[in-house]
């Protein structure tokens, strides 16, 4: 110890003495005064030598002092041992304070762990305290929830249905329906869903809930009931005699309306229960409807007046005058017209009405205005109209959220079933007017078929399901019961066919005319499905009684059938060119005429020179087997048997084409069909000598004939 601390000293002093005589030599070098430093630059100047001088001087005298320092600390040992001891002795004091900071530093650890306890137990107090405090707010709040208001109650539970008091009663449905939601998780928390007082306030809405929906619906049915009872028990409401009155039902649903806010309350608290409601208000609406239908019908055709027309039209007993088919039953149709214009926009509206009304989830029904009006003469415009937002009841946004996809396909379904019985019944009234139509004039078919069809083509709202099966349902009783006077007619046609004898034109062939005439008047640019069928029936059968008539006489059925297929063609000439299915049995009627008119000259020629042309058919008939040098050899058609033939035949051939003329002239009941037929006749026999003289000119080279020309010169002088 004492030896290191005595080189420690060492070392201080030789490195205080280099510092020294460092500092002695740079001031030396610098200062301009000192004549040793001017000697330095000089023997630097001069050369190595004398500095090589000095720094032995420097290093002696560096000895020197090196010695004197190592003596003067031998000489200094008492003061080191003095030192040394008051070292250890601060050492002791040194490691006494450690030990008593040690011992200070464990009391201050204890004290902070003690603070550190008493500062956790202090927040866990204040968080406590806090807790507390939100505990009871939260508390509150559940009790608030939990509390019935004395006055929603009172509603609830036996308040009035009144007018007056449906403000009180909407106010404690939305309470009641908010209270409900409120005790449901998510909006309450589930921690407090399975509490025993939330368990039983729930229980106690519920049955709040029951009692209150069960009063309602029972209000309802019997206000419905009521309703309807009040309008039938008085007459001023429907149609009477002399005056036709249209059903307004604006205060009917006006009343409705005070209801509407609570049929949407009770579909949210209970949606079983509009079932039970829906029925009974179709039950009372359904009687008002069908009253009001059946008294507008009765007075409808009360105050019609039209005479009745008959059905016979193809009969050949009801003679050739038309008279009887002239009367204006315009008024048959403009009174259906008129039923349908009054009737089907209030079964729409009311469709509409009560799919809003009772709380159905369907599409948009019908836009403001949007029932097809299918007026046909615009007549009854001046009623008076519904408001345009009659269905628009200001209820759709208590429940926004019930409007989803996948409940309208099933809310439709259930909106049509309760509109069947809504309105199941009133169309008995229609069909009554169908009827009594048709009894009028069997061709207003016509006219009411195409009424109907531009109602049913403007019926597109789903909520008008119903209103487009009524439509499509007289539609059917139209087409059947015009297709029974097709059948009628029919069968007067088919009547024909008993006479023994039948001579002439048919009496139905010109009625037919007639008849499609005023079809096509009837039918003004409808659908021409239904008449066009009842021109294929009558048309079909019309020929085929033609044909069964002709077997009957076969010596007269060609002039038969020629004459009635020309009077079918020049009696239809002008609506087969404006009418595709006409036109079609047109065409029909001129190939059977030509064909009549071929079969029936061919006889009458054939019979007034039956020699000549046979005689030309035994040639064709031996060209097929045999050479024509070879022919004038066989039995019976020599030059002479020619000869023979030519005389008995065309000897007065002037004579005979007259014969052949007035036998023409003799079976024909037409006489302005004879023209056409004779030059036919004259054009046939022209042919056929033409054929024969071109056989005798190469069968017989050698014989004379007249020739065609001169024929031809005969029969344009006839």
């Amino acid at each position: 110890m004492k030896v290191c601390l005595c080189l420690f000293l060492y070392l201080l002093y030789e490195i205080k003495t280099i510092v020294i005589l460092c500092a002695t030599f740079c001031f030396s070098f610098f200062n301009p005064l000192d004549t040793f430093n001017y000697t330095i630059p000089c023997s630097y100047l001069m050369g190595i030598g004398e500095a090589e001088a000095f720094s032995e001087r420097l290093k002696r005298e560096l000895l020197a002092l090196e010695a004197a320092n190592v003596h003067a600390i031998l000489e200094s040992e008492p003061l080191i041992e003095e030192v040394l001891l008051g070292l250890e002795a601060a050492t002791n004091c040194v490691d006494d304070m450690d030990e008593w900071l040690g011992i200070f530093n464990l009391k201050l650890r204890h004290m902070r762990e003690d603070i550190e306890s008493i500062e956790t137990r202090n927040n866990k107090l204040e968080m406590q305290s806090v807790n507390n405090v939100s505990l009871i707010e939260e508390l509150d709040k559940l009790l608030e929830r939990l509390r019935v208001p004395s006055e929603h109650a009172t509603c609830l539970t036996g308040g009035s249905f009144d007018e007056a008091h449906m403000l009180q009663n909407i106010e404690a449905c939305e309470w009641l329906t908010g209270a409900l939601r409120g005790l449901q998780v998510p909006n309450l928390d589930p921690s407090y869903a399975n509490m025993h007082a939330v368990k039983e306030k729930r229980t106690e809405l519920e049955k709040l809930k029951t009692m209150f929906v069960r009063r309602a619906s029972e209000f309802l049915r019997n206000y419905f009931a009521s309703l309807v009872d009040f309008m039938i028990s008085d007459k001023s409401y429907f149609s009477q005699r002399g005056q036709l009155k249209r059903p307004d039902h604006a205060d009917l649903r006006y009343k409705c309306r005070t209801y509407a806010r609570l049929l949407q309350h009770l579909k949210s608290l209970d949606k079983n229960c509009l079932g039970p409601l829906r029925k009974a208000y179709c039950s009372s609406l359904s009687l008002l409807l069908r009253r009001e239908a059946r008294e507008f019908a009765n007075e409808l055709r009360a105050s019609t007046k039209a005479s009745r027309n008959p059905t016979v039209w193809l009969e050949a007993s009801a003679g050739s005058s038309q008279s009887s088919h002239n009367t204006d039953t315009s008024s048959v149709s403009e009174a259906y017209a008129k039923m349908l214009t009054i009737f089907i926009p209030l079964l729409v509206d009311e469709s509409s009405f009560f799919a809003h009304f009772m709380c159905f989830e369907v599409p948009a029904l019908v836009p403001p205005g949007g029932v097809a009006n299918g007026n046909k003469d615009g007549n009854d415009n001046d009623a008076s109209d519904e408001d345009d937002d009659d269905d628009d009841l200001g209820i759709m946004d208590i429940d926004e959220n019930d409007g989803k996809a996948g409940k309208n396909s099933a809310d439709l379904a259930a909106l049509n079933e309760s509109l069947q019985d809504l309105l199941d019944g009133i169309q008995e009234d229609f069909y009554a007017v169908v009827d009594w139509a048709y009894k009028k004039d069997p061709l207003r078919c016509i006219s009411m078929h195409g009424i109907t069809e531009r109602y049913l083509s403007g019926q597109k709202a789903d909520a008008a399901g119903f209103v487009r099966l009524l439509l499509g349902d007289l539609e059917s009783k139209i087409s059947m019961q015009f297709s029974r006077f097709v059948d009628e007619a029919c069968h007067q046609i088919e009547r024909n066919e008993r006479n023994v004898r039948q001579m002439g034109v048919l009496s139905y062939i010109p009625r037919f005319a007639t008849l499609a005439t005023c079809m096509e008047q009837y039918i003004q640019g409808q659908s021409r499905d239904l008449v066009d069928h009842a021109y294929t029936k009558f048309v079909s059968i019309m020929f085929v009684t033609l044909e069964r008539i002709a077997q009957t006489d076969p010596k007269y059925a060609d002039v038969f059938l020629l004459e009635n297929y020309a009077a079918f063609q020049n009696s239809l000439y002008d609506l087969a060119n404006v009418v595709p299915a006409l036109a079609k049995f047109y065409h029909q009627a001129s190939e059977a005429y030509e064909q009549a008119c071929t079969r029936h000259i061919s006889m009458i020629i054939f019979y007034q020179f039956e020699k000549l042309f046979q005689f030309a058919r035994k040639i064709e008939d031996l060209m097929y087997t045999i050479t024509p040098e070879e022919i004038p050899f066989q039995l019976g058609l020599s030059k002479m048997d020619l000869r023979k033939m030519l005389k008995s035949s065309l000897s007065g051939v002037d004579k005979s084409i007259s014969v052949m003329y007035k036998r023409l002239q003799k079976n024909l009941t037409s006489e302005e069909l004879l023209p056409s037929l004779w030059d036919k006749c004259k054009k046939d026999f022209l042919d056929k000598y033409e054929s024969f003289a071109q056989l005798v000119a190469k069968i017989y080279p050698n014989e004379s004939i007249p020739s065609v020309s001169e024929m031809r010169e005969l029969l344009a002088s006839m």
